[in-house]
């Protein structure tokens, strides 16, 4: 069947698809029915199913006699280790930590706190919360203590798993004094901490509640896997809030085996068996849905991997990784892309490495820009596909489904919608924007499985913050169009659609235009405050390696190329040459804060920035064009 047709199945009968879907899932209880709308807008999904994630991405596959698969390939050049943990090792080792924690009075609904490293233990701790009914929230390693005390606040776990540091180029961060810390700022006192220590950096174990890894292991009974309910949450993600406060994004159990494991072949084109990597952090919702979970479940091997895309040691670092474990499909951000771009423009990295076996390269987190994407393309000679999603869903909202049909690339544009998602672009009135017309991005309600149905513990929240602006939608946040062949381009956040003069401006699309600047590796676009023009766009350049050239020369051909492409319209006659964007761990740049600085307003630091220095030299950058005023 073609995409189109499949999509216009679900169109059809919704229910029967994703009862069809459904039978890829080792129930303990079969659902007898899909959606449950009685409570709409809060919908729920196989909500009278009985299931186990851990048995379904591990024990089930040792039971098909694939226990000697390689389930986690873990490779860590920051530490020069690697490992394979096949999958009934990784049965056994999820069993045993499973116990450890139900010995210690973890039980099924009860939180459990993840801080850790990018280890495969961090896998492990997710599927032992998972085998028993308790409730993960994984915590990137290394927030600060009070961003962890307000997600121990919120979540109220009963015990927290940490590695005893975490390890970047050239620095080691420990993690016990933050956990300590944050567990002293909070109200609610978990009741047990497990360290596993590593070598770099041991924490010291002081006080009653924390136990090593290994030693409250010993002697443990292993636990069997404990069906939950349908909509019983797997984990909570927090993800940012507009007040600061997190938002704790609630993922039920059913669904979310569902629509992962839908998504691995149909989207994703990998078998069970194939090598899936995706270079992320357990930390973000990329190493929720592919690192752990939708590999596991879909029967694929998975990579852990501990670096970065330059520097651990060098820019050939992922083309080492996929030639040297046979991965077929890799997913990462494009900033990774822009990154080893900028550091290797030439791509001769490569050349040391065979690719054979890659299939394509998938791309999201934040959007790819033309030039980049080009660059993949000319230098790996497969698909870079572009798709979106976000914390929120789990899974993608538009891609190319190279599983089902490989569409068309449309360089700029993350394909289309894939089933269970009816996107519209709406105007600021809620009502449907004509093709090719710039506009809020809006999904048609009920969301597809695996999507939040809430925010933990804040219905009324998830109500205001997703469900109000457009009444029977869900609020993505994001500006964009539809063309007239139903592909879907994400233009900006939709506080990244900037008015200048009564025209409404896409920062993305001018993003693009000076992304093609041969000098430019990578660059951002804000609005600041102009008294006559309402905004102003402001351009933020960061050079390639080894271009010398005068920066006013630079700066001068992109305002002439923004006024070529996009027109004198656009207003655009700032810009200034930084040596680095300020960006989160994850990948995404700090627009917002960019903008806040820039006009003098007050902002919080942002919990996840990469580097916090980073913000005082956008402010002198800003204040050589006559803004961020003290």
């Amino acid at each position: 069947m073609t995409y189109r047709e499949i999509y216009q199945s679900w169109e059809a009968d919704p229910e029967a698809f994703w009862m069809n879907a459904a039978e890829q899932i080792d129930w303990d209880r079969a659902p007898s029915y899909a959606l449950d709308a009685r409570n709409a807008p809060l919908y729920e999904w196989y909500p009278d199913a009985m299931v186990n994630t851990c048995y379904n991405a591990v024990d089930r596959h040792v039971i098909a006699g694939k226990g000697n698969q390689a389930a986690i390939i873990y490779d860590s050049p920051i530490t020069d280790k690697k490992d394979t943990i096949s999958y009934a090792e990784l049965r056994d080792k999820t069993a045993r930590l499973a116990g450890a924690l139900r010995a210690k009075g973890v039980t099924k609904g009860d939180r459990v706190i993840i801080y850790m490293s990018m280890v495969p233990e961090a896998i492990v701790a997710m599927l032992a919360c998972t085998r028993i009914g308790a409730i993960h929230s994984v915590v990137f390693g290394g927030f600060a203590a009070h961003e962890l005390a307000v997600r121990i606040d919120d979540a109220k776990p009963k015990a927290i798993l940490a590695t005893s540091c975490g390890i970047e180029p050239g620095r080691v961060i420990a993690y016990k004094p933050l956990i300590d810390a944050a567990i002293e700022q909070s109200e609610h006192s978990p009741e047990t901490v497990i360290i596993l220590q590593r070598e770099q950096q041991t924490a010291t174990l002081s006080h009653s509640r924390d136990y090593d890894w290994d030693a409250v292991q010993d002697g443990v009974e292993p636990a069997e896997c404990v069906p939950v309910e349908g909509m019983h949450p797997a984990y909570i993600l927090y993800t940012s809030g507009t007040t600061g406060a997190p938002k704790g994004v609630v993922r039920p159990t059913a669904g979310h085996l569902v629509g992962l494991h839908w998504s691995m072949k149909n989207i994703y084109n990998v078998d069970p068996g194939d090598v899936f990597w995706a270079a992320s952090d357990v930390g973000w919702v990329v190493g929720h849905s592919y690192i752990c979970y939708a590999p596991l479940i879909h029967g694929n091997t998975t990579i852990v991997f501990e670096g970065k895309p330059v520097g651990t040691p060098d820019a050939g670092t992922f083309w080492r990784v996929m030639s040297e474990h046979n991965v077929r499909s890799f997913f990462t951000a494009p900033t990774a892309f822009r990154a080893i771009k900028r550091e290797d423009p030439k791509g001769e990295f490569k050349a040391k490495y065979d690719l054979s076996g890659l299939q394509a390269l998938y791309l999201a987190g934040e959007r790819a820009d033309p030039d980049t994407i080009k660059w993949a393309q000319d230098l790996l000679g497969v698909p870079v596909i572009d798709h979106w999603w976000q914390t929120e869903t789990g899974w993608t909202i538009a891609g190319n489904p190279l599983g089902i049909e490989a569409l068309p690339i449309k360089i700029g544009s993350p394909s289309v919608a894939m089933p269970g998602y009816e996107v519209h672009i709406l105007d600021e009135a809620g009502n449907r924007q004509p093709e090719n017309t710039l506009g809020a991005i809006a999904i048609k309600l009920p969301l597809p499985p695996g999507t939040l149905p809430t925010l933990w513990n804040a219905d009324a929240r998830y109500r205001s913050s997703y469900l109000t602006t457009f009444p029977g939608y869900y609020e993505t946040g994001d500006a964009g169009i539809i063309d007239e062949d139903g592909y879907l381009y994400i233009m900006a956040r939709t506080d990244d659609v900037i008015n200048v003069a009564g025209h409404r401006l896409s920062t993305g699309a001018m993003e693009e235009v000076l992304a093609n600047h041969p000098d430019v590796a990578e660059c951002a676009v804000i609005g600041v405050s102009d008294q006559l023009k309402g905004q102003l766009p402001l351009g933020f350049l960061c050079l390639s390696n080894g271009v010398n050239r005068p920066h006013a020369e630079i700066v001068a051909e992109c305002v002439q190329m923004m006024r070529d492409v996009i027109g004198p319209v656009a207003a655009f006659k700032l810009a200034v040459v930084i040596k680095r964007l300020p960006k989160t761990r994850s990948g995404k740049i700090l627009r917002a804060t960019m903008v806040k600085i820039a006009d003098s307003e007050a902002f919080k630091m942002p919990a996840t920035i990469d580097d916090p220095d980073i913000l005082d030299e956008i402010k002198e950058a800003l204040q050589s064009l006559g803004y961020a005023k003290d």
